[in-house]
Parts: C-alpha cells; structure tokens; sequence
C-alpha cells in the first residue's frame, strides 16, 4: 500500500474537483482502485504503487484545468484518466488553450479533448479540413463554431452549410411540403448548432440577409464562392463526383470544412464514398489538413464511447475472421 499527497492551495479547487456529491473523485477511485480522502489543505491518494501515481497525475491534470477557469466535469474526468493511463499527460496543456467561439448565452465554446484541439487549429491554420471521427466528437459543432468566429471577427461575409440527402434517396417526393420543408429534416443538426451559437432571432435576420445559406449539396454545383466559410457535413454520403465538383466551389478568401464519419456510410455498396476518396488523393496536399478524431474525443455520454468501442472491436473481430478465411 502506497500513499501520496496533494496539497491544495484553495477551497475552490476542491469542490470544482469533487463534484456534485463527490461524483468526480468516485470515477477516479473506480476506474484507478484508489482511495482519494480530503483531509484539510491536503488530499490522501492510497492504494498500489502503479495506480496511485496515475490518480496523483490525473488529479494534478483536474486541478491545472481548474486554474484555467474550466467545470470539472465527469467526462473530463475519465478522459484524463484514458491520457494518463496512456502515458499521454504531457498533451495535457493543449487542452482549455483557446475559446472558439461564445455562444448567444454567453457559454464559451472550447476544444474538450486534444484532438479536438488539433481539429481547431486545423481549421484556423488551413483553407481545407477534414475532420473524420465517430459520432459525438464534435466534428460539425466545432466547425460551426469556427464559422461564426469567423463570421463574427468580418474574416469571411456568409456562412454555408450543406449536407447530402442521402438517406431521403427518391423518397424526396413523397415527403409533404415545398422542396425546403422536404430536405430540411437533413440539414436540422446544422440549424441547431446555428441556433446554439447566435440564437434563433439573429440567426433569422442572417438568414434572411444572405449572410446565411443552409442547403442541400445538390445546391452547390455550379457556384464559385468567395469569401465564405463553406461546412460539408455527413461527407461520407457524397459520391466521388459530387466531392470533387464540392470541392471546387471554393472561392478567394474562403475555407471549407469537410465532417464525416467513414463508419456510417448510407450509400450503395458498389459506390465509393467520396470522403474516403478524399483522405486518399489529398493527404499531403498544402494547405489541407485530414484530421482525425477517435472514441476517445467522444464528449457526448459516456455510453456513447462504450457504444463506438464495442462496434469497433466487433469490426476488428469480423476483419479477423474475413482474413482468415
């Protein structure tokens, strides 16, 4: 039995690392077989040698976040945990670096993960980005974030968001409504993170300026756009055509963001996805960045990493399987 102590300089900090009802500290004792006991200025981490110096790292990890003005909360908990257990604390400092964006309500918008934080720095440092990860990473939340900084600082004068609809196929027809009530189901994820970020009054009156455009791919042929910030979302739905004719819309002064999840791929079997053709011809082109993102980016629930980890290993056990035949 090993024992170690952390001092702690404020109050504050305690009760930002505990958690409602001591929640955060129950995750790090769980998920590490430790036991974290308060004791004044000062908190005892015991338990064998190997898991007390990971809790000590994960909860000086809590605390720097901390100090930087960031809620603990029980997902920042368990990713620190997976860093630390990884041997990744160091990538630590990247994470809380820089707000994206303020939201209507005045909540700051923050990279939670450190591929997230390479994501951001992508899209600010790139004219073309690809963000690729399972669902929950933030892939498109981010995006529109970076948009609306955009927009806001006057880098760009209009917003553009598209999406295919795949999945509608030929039953667009038979849906009620005129052509924009049929495809808006398909472009709803993009409205809400819209609305999130301006609220549903400005986002009204950019709409109707021009400033805004939200509207299926199919839109987008034909067009040269300038000074935009034009975001593809569900990409791994677009053929290889339409990709490249995307793809060549970009005008001067604009950048595109391209988000997709190559697990999730609603297309015919025998067509390729051109968001897979895309990391393909494009890796090692300047100025466009392929960003990554795993499960372990996933800032939605919990059960949601465990949902992505399960389907990832059952894939890996089929792959293994199909070899082995």
């Amino acid at each position: 039995m090993t024992e170690q102590f952390i001092s702690i300089e404020r109050m504050e900090e305690a009760v930002s690392l505990f958690g409602a009802f001591d929640e955060n500290i129950r995750i790090i004792e769980q998920e590490l077989d430790v036991s974290v006991v308060n004791r004044e200025s000062s908190l005892k981490i015991s338990g064998e040698a190997e898991n007390v110096m990971l809790a000590v790292k994960a909860i000086q990890g809590l605390l720097s976040l901390s100090a930087k003005g960031e809620t603990i909360s029980q997902q920042n908990v368990r990713y620190i945990i997976e860093l630390v257990r990884s041997g990744q604390e160091g990538k630590l400092a990247l994470l809380a670096k820089d707000v994206v964006c303020v939201t209507a309500k005045g909540k700051p918008i923050k990279a939670k993960t450190v591929g997230q934080q390479k994501y951001v720095e992508a899209i600010k440092n790139n004219t073309i980005t690809l963000g690729v990860g399972p669902a929950g990473t933030g892939k498109t939340y981010l995006a529109v974030a970076a948009a609306v900084a955009a927009f806001r600082e006057k880098q760009i004068n209009r917003i553009i968001l598209t999406r295919p609809a795949v999945e509608a196929g030929e039953r667009l027809g038979f849906l009620p409504g005129d052509l924009q009530s049929k495809v808006d189901p398909y472009l709803r994820p993009l409205y809400d993170a819209l609305f999130d970020m301006l609220g549903a009054e400005t986002y009204q009156k950019y709409l109707e300026r021009g400033n805004i455009e939200v509207a299926p791919l199919a839109y987008m042929r034909g067009r040269t756009l300038d000074d935009s910030f034009i975001i593809l979302d569900e990409a791994q739905n677009t053929s290889r055509e339409q990709m490249k004719m995307f793809l060549t819309r970009l005008g001067f002064n604009s950048k595109i963001v391209i988000t997709g999840d190559v697990t999730q791929i609603d297309l015919p079997t025998d067509k390729v996805s051109g968001l897979k053709e895309a990391m393909r011809v494009l890796k090692g082109v300047e100025d466009i960045a392929i960003c990554t993102l795993s499960g372990a980016d996933v800032v939605r629930h919990v059960i949601v990493q465990r949902i992505i980890k399960a389907y990832e290993e059952d894939e890996q056990r089929r792959n293994a399987k199909r070899d082995k035949r």
